[in-house]
């Protein structure tokens, strides 16, 4: 049987493994297979977040700044990059000194600096601050745990293999100098790219295209949801020409697909093109997660919290927006292991890994069968803790959530979206805003940590609609750990675009030059808020979020986060209300630009703005050369700092 690598690649969450390659080199070796499990991301940020590292890039950004400063006249490219790396300057200049003992903080086993709010909070203002100079450094690139954006990333394999190149690309020296010195020695004959979310779509196609040229002669496979995704989304031609680094993709569940796809290659074969896999029909024969081979050391946590997945899929499946996963349309089908099955397996796992806290991972856990195993672990005596998220029903009775959080639950990560009666309706939650704030109220009262997710902006969704899900949020925070309350994003698959008439859509289109389908875009039949609407809307909710002490993912105070349920195991459900105003929150470093700097860069960020509009919602179209004719169009600057 071949040597499979299986490579999970940046950018996401550097706090915790995620259960992709854990799950798939379970049930891998389970079968006879050698597995080198690597998660990239960790490891390539574990190179980028050090002091030598950061240095350099400081170099980087003041020779290109230099270089910008001594002309007298700049295009407006290189008024958006000046500015982007005066703005870097003061970050350039302490965050490698500082970024070693940010690291140490998150990482401190005794948890002492870890817990202390003051310290967490310098040391991740710190890590965020590292981000945004390693974004500097490769301007126009943006860099965080949730994405990587380059101006045109995901149009054209073109403009991919373009942005990959070393003087473009911080994972490149990695890929280099450590993945493929670490594949040559292993001897892998297979090497599997596992891409669960957005942002590591392009990192992904970048490692591919790099790994290609290195090793011409490997089996290269892709898979996981947000490759199932955009794959399943494109017609024939341009999913050939998405598929052109890789010899296959494997789309829906990966497990079985990629042991037939080893054993293929094991008898000389070479499979090609889109394998679709089969839904794991019984999870009771699925193996636990093996993190065996992971280094859960590496992670930016103090002790490991680690996934698992009781459940897979939504037994509910029918909201209008969600599109989520490894399914064609909505969610996948709802399937659950075994309640003993599952007590037996984190015990198992919490013993081998010195591990108190886990999150099963799943798109929802239904509340009987979370009871069923609540019990389970509590019969078996194991001290585990553990979060999950859960529709926010009728069955999360007083009693049921009592005997949940005796079984370890510590929070739940509830589906609220909206207050709003008609908006509920419309997106076909199925619950009623009264039944949701009762299984809120009962799930507290159990000492269970309550997250309330939400958001706004639904299609036709009304300024006193939205307001009636702040008015619901602040009315109901005594009982809330954490909430969110983003906008609504029209993805494929959902109902709301295969049906948008139902939901007042007048039109949706893509751009010309899109050719991985990457965006989106929709116009409703009549806008339902007005600016200033908008505006207030954003200001009560400012107002709101001042009541929790939040920050932004991954970090605590974020929803479902190892951080934030490490957090809740330290302190209470209530941590984050406590410590609203009292403790410091991540402040990032701002370098006050000079004054004709500034207006250089407000100049140039709204020319941009206008460009971008332009392109996507008049001309219809977005590529390299339409950006540079826009561009073009507009009057070069005198530099005035030169």
């Amino acid at each position: 049987m071949p040597k499979i690598a299986l490579i999970y690649p940046p950018t996401c969450d550097p706090t915790a493994p995620y259960l992709a390659l854990p799950t798939l080199t379970a049930f891998l070796r389970t079968h006879g297979v050698e597995v080198l499990p690597i998660d990239a991301n960790i490891e390539a940020y574990c190179r980028l977040l050090r002091r030598d590292t950061l240095e350099k890039f400081a170099e980087r950004i003041e020779r290109r700044r230099v270089r910008l400063e001594r002309k007298r006249v700049l295009t407006h490219v290189e008024q958006l990059a000046f500015a982007d790396l005066h703005e870097a300057r003061q970050i350039a200049q302490s965050v490698p000194a500082e970024i070693d003992d940010a690291v140490a903080v998150l990482r401190d086993r005794s948890g002492v600096r870890f817990f202390d709010p003051e310290q967490y909070a310098a040391a991740i203002a710190t890590v965020d601050d590292a981000l945004r100079l390693i974004s500097a450094a490769y301007s126009p690139l943006t860099l965080d745990f949730l994405s990587y954006r380059t101006p045109f990333s995901l149009l054209t394999l073109d403009t991919i293999r373009a942005d990959s190149q070393a003087d473009r690309n911080p994972f490149y020296d990695y890929v280099e100098q450590e993945l493929c010195e670490r594949l040559a020695a292993s001897q892998v004959s297979v090497i599997g790219l596992s891409v669960a979310f957005p942002g590591q779509v392009q990192p992904a196609y970048a490692f591919a295209l790099h790994l290609r040229r290195r090793f011409p002669h490997l089996y290269i496979t892709v898979g996981g949801p947000a490759m199932t995704q955009l794959l399943l989304r494109l017609p024939e031609a341009p999913q050939q020409k998405a598929l052109t680094p890789f010899d296959s993709a494997v789309v829906f569940e990966g497990e079985t697909a990629l042991l037939e796809l080893a054993r293929a290659v094991e008898r000389g074969e070479r499979p090609a093109g889109l394998i679709r896999g089969t839904c794991a029909a019984n999870l009771a024969e699925h193996p636990a997660p093996d993190f065996d081979g992971i280094p859960l050391d590496k992670y930016l946590a103090p002790a490991p919290v680690l996934p698992y997945d009781p459940t897979r899929g939504c037994y509910w499946g029918k909201c209008a927006f969600c599109h989520y996963g490894l399914a064609e349309h909505g969610t996948a089908r709802y399937r659950q292991r075994p309640p003993e099955l599952v007590a037996q397996h984190v015990e198992q796992l919490a013993q081998r890994h010195t591990c108190r806290v886990f999150y099963f991972s799943q798109d929802a856990m239904s509340p009987a069968f979370a009871e069923k195993v609540a019990e389970q672990i509590q019969r078996s005596g194991a001290a585990i803790r553990w979060g999950t998220d859960m529709r926010p029903e009728a069955a999360l009775t007083a009693e049921r959530c009592r005997v949940l959080a005796s079984g370890g639950m510590i929070s739940a990560a509830l589906g609220i979206e909206s207050a709003a009666p008609r908006v509920l309706e419309l997106i076909n939650k199925g619950i009623a805003a009264d039944t949701m704030t009762a299984a809120a109220q009962h799930l507290a009262a159990a000492g269970i940590a309550v997250e309330a997710m939400t958001f706004t902006d639904f299609p036709t969704e009304t300024a006193p609609e939205a307001r009636r899900t702040l008015q619901w949020l602040e009315a109901h925070s005594d009982s809330l750990a954490l909430f969110i309350c983003g906008r609504f994003d029209l993805v494929d698959g959902a109902q709301v675009a295969l049906v948008p008439q139902k939901y007042g859509i007048r039109e949706m289109w893509r751009v010309t030059g899109d050719e991985l389908f990457s965006g989106l875009f929709y116009e409703e039949t009549r806008p339902p808020k007005t600016e200033r609407e908008q505006a207030n809307l954003d200001a009560a909710l400012d107002r709101l979020a001042e009541q929790w002490w939040l920050h932004h993912y991954p970090w605590a105070g974020s929803l479902s986060t190892a951080h934030t349920l490490l957090w809740y195991d330290r302190f209470g459900a209530d941590i984050f209300r406590r410590l609203a105003g009292h403790a410091p929150k991540a402040r990032h470093r701002e370098s006050p630009l000079p004054a004709a700097v500034a207006r250089l860069a407000e100049r140039a960020r709204q020319h941009e703005a206008d460009i971008w509009h332009t392109m996507i919602y008049e001309r219809r179209a977005v590529s390299p050369e339409l950006y540079r004719t826009l561009a073009a169009a507009l009057r070069p600057v005198r530099n005035s700092v030169s």
